[in-house]
């Protein structure tokens, strides 16, 4: 059993990207779709994961002050994803918009399309945690 004092294995470590501007996204799709298929997620899973991600990521650069950061890493059964910046929290469990509204499907897509969704805020930043099951 490891204990607070010990440091994790190299394998266990979560793999990290940043971005900072726009053009970071391919990037970072790029990473997690490759770091998710490498920790066993299947490519259609890992390709929901990825466009999650992707929404979580958009949002940040639309409407935060600065960019983030997303790590990836495998538990058994599952692969987990963070996205982390210093917004607030979203508001997440609202109901998909109307078709005909032009905006606001992105974390209503995030929801549906992750099997667990959750968001930490602390005084420093706000930490949206995805789970896709393998």
């Amino acid at each position: 059993m490891t204990t607070p004092a010990d440091p994790p294995a190299a394998a266990t470590r979560p793999a990290g990207k940043a971005y900072l501007e726009p053009g970071d996204l391919a990037a970072v799709r790029d990473f997690v779709r490759t770091q998710a298929t490498a920790l066993g997620l299947p490519r259609l899973r890992a390709d929901l994961l990825t466009v999650a991600v992707s929404e979580l990521a958009t949002n940040t650069l639309q409407h935060t002050g600065g960019g983030g950061r997303v790590l990836i890493w495998a538990e058994p059964g599952r692969v987990c994803c963070e996205v982390i910046d210093q917004g607030r929290p979203p508001g997440f469990g609202r109901a998909m918009p109307a078709a005909d509204q032009p905006r606001g499907r992105g974390l209503a897509i995030v929801e549906r399309i992750c099997d667990d969704v959750d968001a930490v805020t602390s005084a420093d930043d706000t930490v949206i945690s995805l789970t896709m099951l393998l």
